[in-house]
């Protein structure tokens, strides 16, 4: 298993991650965070039950506070008006979390999403806004993994199962330009 940064680096994800919520700002998007619990001592210790994600969490630390991966990079920062949903446990970025119930609020029914990781929470996140009857748009190459293989899992296996649509950065930038230049509502 390699290192989760290293392949972000390597496949661009973070400044194609940039590309996109800056042109969704552009336009008007409403942007939500779907945050991963990040560890903090004392978050498993005292649990009965504990899936093996949420063991593996525990033991790598997954996400702990002040780590790479652990904060909110300073470009990324929620601006005034964007939903940061509570942070979930698992993988999905829906499960015992608030995610549905404001993407309902808002009347959103079509999703944009990228982030970390492919194989875990990008996949899980797609795969239940697919069965909560969200249509999901996944953006390929703004997104990382430990490895080729369990990228190549998560994008040519599974994802396409439950996403409408899987494009490229360049792809997805331009669908949301040319919704604002048409005057068509950006708001999806």
């Amino acid at each position: 298993m390699g290192s989760l940064e290293d392949c972000c680096r390597r496949n661009y994800c973070i400044p194609h991650m940039l590309q996109v919520l800056n042109t969704a700002r552009k336009a008007e998007l409403r942007v939500f965070y779907a945050l991963h619990r990040r560890y903090c001592p004392g978050d498993y210790e005292t649990w009965k039950y504990i899936a093996p994600v949420q063991k593996a969490a525990w033991l790598h630390k997954a996400f702990e506070y002040g780590t790479w991966g652990g904060e909110i990079r300073r470009e990324f920062e929620p601006q005034t008006g964007e939903i940061v949903a509570l942070e979930h446990w698992g993988s999905s970025g829906f499960a015992n979390t608030d995610l549905d119930l404001q993407l309902k609020k808002h009347r959103i029914h079509q999703l944009i999403v990228m982030g970390l990781i492919a194989h875990t929470c990008v996949e899980a996140t797609v795969r239940y806004a697919a069965e909560l009857g969200y249509e999901v748009t996944m953006v390929k190459d703004a997104t990382a993994d430990y490895s080729d293989e369990e990228m190549h899992a998560a994008l040519d296996v599974n994802i396409p199962n439950y996403a409408s649509a899987i494009v490229t950065t360049n792809e997805v930038v331009d669908l949301i330009s040319s919704l604002e230049t048409s005057g068509i509502s950006a708001q999806c």
